[in-house]
């Protein structure tokens, strides 16, 4: 029986301010399972991001129950959480917040500097490398960011959410800021990492690439539609 990895019940988000409320999320409820690849599409402003922000406990829940590997993470601590993020979650992002003054190779190793569990400089140089041999940049390991194309970039930031072994990757409109070439590379990428069996939720407003999803979710005013709608022009 394939084990929910993620599970998600009735959850709402609301942003407060003196003068408004902003219903972000409204009454999602989801479940996404290991091996699963994930689309999630919609109109800009629909929630898809602020989604992506919970499930990756970026950002809490108003009201609802998550569940991340069967634990309610309302009921353990901030510091627990952390842990959880760090040993569970990998993350990629339009943006590919990488460090210009660092080497590609540093880049990757970053997250395993703050990893709960030690390792020894070799060890996380040898993890780094094997990351970087996975997305075609051993050839670039000594590099700087601002070296390489958008493309070369974003598959350094694939790599460095690797790094950890993650058990699900989030991944926010990774080809916002590609060619189409290069996007598409990405995709192939992505597709790939999860036929390896790692689970894959990602955010998208390309419908083209969301189709080489198993699963696709539409996202509107805050809520997952059941039915898809066709976009109006």
């Amino acid at each position: 029986m394939t084990t929910a990895q993620i599970r998600l019940r009735h959850v709402s988000k609301v942003f407060e301010t003196q003068t408004m409320e902003t219903h972000a999320l409204r009454d999602i409820s989801l479940t996404i399972y290991q091996g699963d690849y994930v689309a999630i599409t919609g109109p800009s402003g629909c929630g898809k991001s602020t989604l992506l922000s919970v499930l990756g406990l970026l950002d809490s829940v108003t009201s609802g129950d998550y569940e991340l590997d069967g634990v309610n993470l309302a009921q353990v601590s901030l510091d627990q959480m952390a842990q959880m993020r760090n040993l569970k979650l990998g993350f990629i992002f339009q943006s590919f917040n990488l460090i210009d003054e660092l080497s590609v190779l540093d880049n990757v190793i970053l997250p395993l500097r703050y990893a709960a569990k030690p390792l020894s400089k070799d060890e996380m140089y040898q993890q780094a490398k094997a990351c970087l041999n996975k997305v075609g940049l051993s050839h670039r390991e000594d590099h700087k960011p601002n070296q390489l194309s958008g493309g070369q970039q974003q598959r350094v930031a694939i790599a460095r959410a690797l790094v950890t072994n993650p058990e699900v990757l989030l991944v926010d409109e990774p080809t916002g800021n590609l060619d189409s070439k290069s996007g598409n590379q990405v995709m192939q990428l992505l597709g790939e990492l999860n036929q390896q069996g790692t689970t894959i939720c990602l955010v998208t407003h390309d419908y083209r690439y969301a189709d080489m999803a198993k699963r696709k979710l539409q996202m509107l005013d805050g809520a997952i539609l059941t039915h898809p709608v066709e976009e109006t022009a």
